[in-house]
């Protein structure tokens, strides 16, 4: 979904030298986050299946293969599927 950065914890032990990696956000973060949501909207027995369906098949697929739909209760624009670039 996106590569946002994720904040990085300080660490007792410091970086390893020479590591410059940065932590990012999960492909199927978002989709979970619409789960969450889905818990507090009502009867959740109703509202999560329909979230939840689609934060599984986001889980199962592939990287770049994610569902398009749109997100249930996140106000956020529905992923797009990128297009193979033929070189």
């Amino acid at each position: 979904m996106s590569t946002r950065p994720v904040p990085r914890r300080e660490s007792p032990w410091g970086l390893p030298e020479g590591d410059t990696r940065q932590p990012v956000a999960h492909r199927c973060n978002d989709r979970a986050e619409d789960v969450i949501q889905a818990l507090f909207e009502g009867n959740p027995l109703k509202k999560v299946p329909g979230p939840f369906k689609l934060f599984w098949q986001c889980m199962r697929s592939k990287p770049g293969e994610e569902p398009t739909e749109p997100f249930y209760y996140l106000q956020l624009d529905p992923p797009k599927k990128e297009e193979a670039k033929l070189e």
